[in-house]
């Protein structure tokens, strides 16, 4: 069974390209284009891994996540999450705390632009920590 991942970015061509990357490596791919539609959309579609852009309009990734923590979201909260973002990491984990108080709490962080290899060998990381590999 090979795993379904959620693509959330605002950018068309990235959301196309991720996956068509990861359409050819077996995953299955369901994608939004903003915060809300991807929380919309893992209710629905209850991907193995989401992949998250902090930067969109309406809701952000830094949004998604703090919604993530909403007892509300708690049988959702197990779904691993790689930050996909043009933010260095340490700029964002610090704007996270300093918004909310606690630690952006994602299992991986991948700055772009983005080498393809990369970003496979981090999925196959997490889908395998996270027993779904």
């Amino acid at each position: 069974m090979s795993a379904k991942i959620l693509v959330v970015d605002d950018d068309p061509e990235i959301r196309e390209a991720i996956s068509l990357i990861l359409e050819a490596n077996g995953y299955k791919v369901v994608t939004a284009q903003d915060g809300i539609d991807g929380l919309n959309t893992l209710k629905e579609g209850k991907p193995d891994l989401m992949i998250l852009d902090l930067l969109m309009p309406r809701l952000d990734g830094f949004g998604v996540c703090k919604e993530l923590k909403d007892p509300r979201w708690s049988k959702y909260a197990h779904i691993p999450i790689i930050i996909l973002s043009s933010v260095r990491e340490d700029a964002s984990r610090r704007r996270y705390e300093l918004e909310t108080g606690v630690q952006l709490d994602v299992d991986d962080y991948v700055e772009k632009p983005i080498e393809h290899t990369v970003l496979l060998d981090r999925i196959g990381k997490v889908l395998k920590k996270a027993g779904k590999a």
